[in-house]
């Protein structure tokens, strides 16, 4: 490496067609050394940008290479809440991407907009949403600048994506704001965080969210699909039985096009989830 920057035409800040250079290729690897050795050349810029708007500590960031991202916080230049082309800073890479590590280092540095939407409306509770990061979660849950049911443009809360990524601790914490989460929330296609636990199958999602005052358990989307129809469909034979313990469902419920959770599960061979829809004496 030594050796090849020292050599006149070799040009360190070379980029890529994609717009990488030599510095951001490695912060993304997580050569740390690679790193050290070229933030010691002059000509070396530690902050620019490739063709999405990603600075080195942005790739390190989502890439979850700590060592690295001390490194580039080490240099003046580097601006560590720079957005990209879609308006994400590096901490919010590394929430989605669950790099527990990193994220802890980033929100200590001051500037940071723990609510900034990027251009989807994701937040950073958002990503940690998704990526089940409980601890990031807990962190930014208390903090009053940040908005915990804070929709995205499909009109989606972290509850909803917690919930169909069956993130469990996570779906907890929401609950445990009770006064500015709203677990019974639909999105624009209608679905609550209900319905995405039972499309997947989380039973355990499931259990907690049905375990809270105010959601509705036979709620219908858009299209007429109930939780029990979405776990009839999927053959989510755990889930099909908590919806049935409930008397404020009803199992043979139709959606829009006429289909019950039994024809559903029928038309799918799901034999057990059948078993259980048929009335019994």
């Amino acid at each position: 490496m030594k050796i090849l920057l020292d050599r006149r035409e070799v040009n360190p800040n070379k980029k890529s067609h994609v717009g990488q250079t030599p510095l951001s290729r490695a912060a993304w690897s997580g050569h740390e050394g690679v790193v050290k050795i070229l933030l010691g050349r002059q000509e070396v810029n530690p902050d620019t940008t490739d063709g999405l708007g990603r600075t080195p500590l942005a790739d390190a960031a989502d890439s979850g290479h700590a060592g690295v991202v001390g490194v580039l916080l080490g240099r003046e230049e580097v601006g560590p809440h720079r957005l990209d082309a879609t308006g994400g800073a590096p901490l919010a890479l590394a929430a989605r991407s669950g790099r527990k590590e990193v994220v802890k280092i980033l929100m200590g540095y001051e500037g940071a907009d723990l609510d900034k939407p990027d251009t989807w409306d994701t937040t950073l509770f958002w990503q940690a949403a998704m990526s089940g990061d409980e601890g990031a979660a807990k962190i930014l849950v208390e903090r009053e600048e940040v908005d915990p049911d804070k929709p995205d443009i499909w009109n989606r809360t972290p509850c909803s994506y917690a919930a169909l990524a069956g993130r469990e601790e996570v779906v907890k914490i929401l609950l445990e704001r009770g006064e500015v989460v709203n677990p019974n929330r639909p999105d624009n296609n209608g679905r609550t965080p209900l319905s995405y636990a039972a499309w997947t199958g989380y039973v355990g999602v499931v259990k907690l969210l049905l375990e809270r005052e105010g959601v509705t358990p036979d709620k219908p989307d858009c299209e007429g699909n109930t939780p029990l129809s979405y776990a009839a469909q999927y053959g989510h034979e755990g889930v099909v039985k908590l919806l049935l313990e409930r008397e404020d469902v009803t199992p043979d419920k139709p959606d829009n096009s006429g289909q019950t959770p039994l024809m559903y599960a029928a038309s799918s061979g799901y034999h057990k989830v059948v078993a259980l829809l048929q009335p019994h004496d």
